[in-house]
């Protein structure tokens, strides 16, 4: 680990602009990295419909849609908002501070 918090670091900055998102793996999890509205966002990058990687769907609206069946899920707390997915997935706890973007992979 990178500090006492638990928080890792996952990327760069720089690596994602606004509106994009990237897959990233950090400790066998498959992670969404998202910036959308000035802010990032890490998902776990799996639609539990059909394990498509999430990272290559549309952001906006503060979702995320899946690129295979556009089920989409709430970047803020991934909650399943339109199927066919009925799962909600995974977030992280993210901060980005010094052009580094860390994770926190598990709650206290």
């Amino acid at each position: 680990m990178n500090d006492p918090t638990g928080f890792q670091k996952l990327a760069i900055s720089d690596e994602i602009s606004e509106g994009d998102s990237r897959p990233f793996k950090l400790d066998g999890h498959r992670i969404a990295l998202v910036r959308h509205e000035g802010k990032i966002f890490a998902l776990e990058d799996r639609c539990p419909h059909a394990d498509a990687t999430l990272a290559f769907g549309m952001v906006g609206n503060g979702a995320i849609a899946c690129p295979w069946h556009f089920a989409q899920f709430k970047l803020l707390t991934g909650e399943v908002l339109s199927g066919p997915a009925c799962e909600d997935i995974k977030t992280y706890a993210v901060r980005e501070a010094g052009g580094v973007i860390e994770v926190k992979l598990e709650d206290d």
